[in-house]
């Protein structure tokens, strides 16, 4: 007899899930990392899908201090605030907002002094939201080069080195029109590792690539390049030069996934951490996945059930040349751990991405149980098609295994958890 029932199950998932989100929330974590309260003006930036939920966070805990700026995030991820501006703008593709939000950011922090303090708030995100080319690239070129990026399967930190290398405001871009203002990063982290110069491109932090690297990126993945992006490339690369910022990460990954372990004790799981950079194809690594589930239940190890297995990272789904597909990674993953679990008794899991948005359609993730493919194939479902046809999505919706949260203001990238009872 099963130690959960279905029910329980889902219920556990969805706390932890939770408790994850909870801990990576700016009202919670952002105070604790400020400053000093600044002698003179305070600029408040930032980009992002968690920038407004800083930024009405800063406005909380400062509301003596003169704040004035602007951020930039994701459409339905705004906050209401007082002082500090917020402008949504294109996700995962940067859009004219993008552009203009770049821009407006850029006149923000010109012509501060050295008693002034820039607040730059960065999440994940930040990338597509605040854009702006360098010279002679327009948004419309670099949106080209994202979108070939991105259905191609490359890992983020190869997006963000090309997005950093053609953009006129990150790589330490914007730090540099602050000076000599004294700049302070606050960073929810979604990259593995935790690089600032990662997390929104490092418009404040790290420097821009080396030429080569992008040249071998472009090699690599046969990019067809917009002709001012040639140019450009073809061009002697510009002076690399440091960003001066302090920079404390405020939230990331496994910091959540410590959270969610946490709760997890609370139900009198065995929590095990596997991971907080876990990156590869997501099909693949439902299948490795699947492989360490079916150890566990079997022999204990690396767990004896009642056990939780949490990861965290950013996985990859690799569309074929025409595009196509419904759902994100974390669905991808997961219909593929189901196949690789052929009805495993007593496995339930879930992987959602913590911003609330997998991929591009309405749902944080899914959840899979024993009885998943039993009921896809009462309902006539190919499962097994759905995940060659990257097609994911419309799975879940069918079974009503969805989870849909809506945006959740935070972004420490994706959350998998997988029960074994």
């Amino acid at each position: 007899m099963s130690r959960f029932p279905d029910a329980r199950a889902r219920e556990i998932l969805l706390a932890v899930f939770q408790a994850a989100v909870k801990s990576a929330d700016p009202f919670v974590t952002l105070a604790a990392h400020l400053p000093q309260r600044p002698h003179g003006r305070c600029i408040v930036v930032g980009a992002g899908k968690a920038s407004a939920r800083m930024a009405a966070a800063l406005e909380a805990v400062w509301p003596e201090v003169a704040l004035a700026g602007v951020v930039a995030t994701r459409y339905g991820h705004a906050e209401p605030t007082a002082r500090i501006e917020v402008i949504e703008a294109g996700h995962p593709v940067p859009d004219a907002n993008s552009e203009r939000a770049a821009r407006r950011i850029l006149e923000t922090v010109s012509g501060l002094g050295p008693n002034d303090l820039v607040i730059m708030l960065a999440s994940g995100g930040g990338s597509a939201t605040m854009a702006l080319g360098a010279d002679g690239i327009t948004l419309a070129d670099k949106a080209a080069v994202t979108r070939q990026l991105l259905a191609c399967g490359a890992p983020i930190r190869e997006i963000n080195a090309m997005r950093r290398y053609l953009s006129a405001v990150k790589g330490g871009r914007l730090a540099a029109a602050a000076a000599p203002a004294r700049v302070v990063t606050l960073v929810v982290s979604d990259v593995p590792g935790d690089d600032p110069a990662e997390v929104a491109s490092g418009p404040t932090a790290g420097l821009p690539p080396d030429a080569e690297y992008v040249r071998e990126i472009i090699k690599r993945y046969r990019l067809d390049l917009p002709e001012s992006v040639a140019a450009y490339i073809a061009r002697k690369a510009p002076p690399r030069q440091a960003a001066h910022s302090e920079v404390h990460v405020i939230a990331c990954a496994m910091s959540a996934l410590h959270a969610a372990a946490e709760c997890a004790r609370g139900f009198g799981l065995a929590p095990q951490i596997l991971g907080d950079a876990i990156e590869g194809e997501s099909r693949e690594l439902g299948i490795v996945m699947a492989g360490i589930a079916k150890s566990c239940a079997r022999y204990g190890v690396p767990s004896a059930p009642p056990a939780l297995l949490l990861s965290g990272g950013e996985t990859t789904v690799t569309l074929p040349r025409g595009g196509g597909g419904r759902g994100g990674r974390n669905q991808e993953f997961l219909l593929s751990l189901a196949l690789a679990l052929q009805g495993q008794p007593d496995i339930w899991a879930l992987a959602c991405d913590s911003d609330g948005i997998d991929g591009t359609e309405n749902a944080a993730g899914a959840i899979v149980a024993p009885d998943t493919l039993r009921r896809a194939a009462k309902a006539h479902l190919d499962m097994r098609d759905l995940l060659a046809r990257h097609m994911s999505y419309d799975g879940f919706a069918a079974l009503g295994d969805l989870i849909v949260t809506g945006p959740t203001f935070t972004n420490v990238n994706d959350i998998r958890a997988i029960l074994i009872g």
